[in-house]
């Protein structure tokens, strides 16, 4: 698996350093740059950003996440539920057996996030 991995990373970097333009780009070599795409996202372990919704816990150190409170321009909508986080959006604060821990950070997040009372969402 790891090889496999290894091989697409190195067919992603060698069609990206390519000098064709994007509009040559084959169906097969566009595929193996959006596989290679979402291998490297699965290593880094960090959910896309409208997969980042259910049980939230808060964390200081090591999280799965980073993100940044935002007023304008968000890359989620969060609105803060009860019960039955179950879309896009959604969180319900925990304290044990969270799907994601999710640091709050002032610098380089990795998502932009807005609390709101309505209308959660991933833009």
């Amino acid at each position: 698996m790891t090889r496999l991995l290894v091989a697409l990373s190195v067919a992603a970097a060698t069609l990206v350093l390519s000098p064709r333009p994007a509009e040559e780009l084959s169906k097969a070599d566009a595929f193996g740059l959006e596989l290679a795409a979402c291998a490297q996202a699965g290593d880094k372990g960090k959910p896309d950003k409208c997969a980042l919704f259910g049980k939230i816990k808060y964390v200081e150190h090591f999280p799965d996440v980073k993100v940044q409170v935002v007023e304008h321009f968000p890359d989620i909508k969060v609105k803060v539920v009860e019960h039955f986080p179950d879309d896009p959006g959604e969180w319900k604060m925990v304290e044990h057996f969270p799907d994601y821990e999710v640091q709050i950070v002032e610098h380089f997040p990795d998502y932009k996030v807005k609390f709101v009372e309505h209308f959660p969402s991933c833009d």
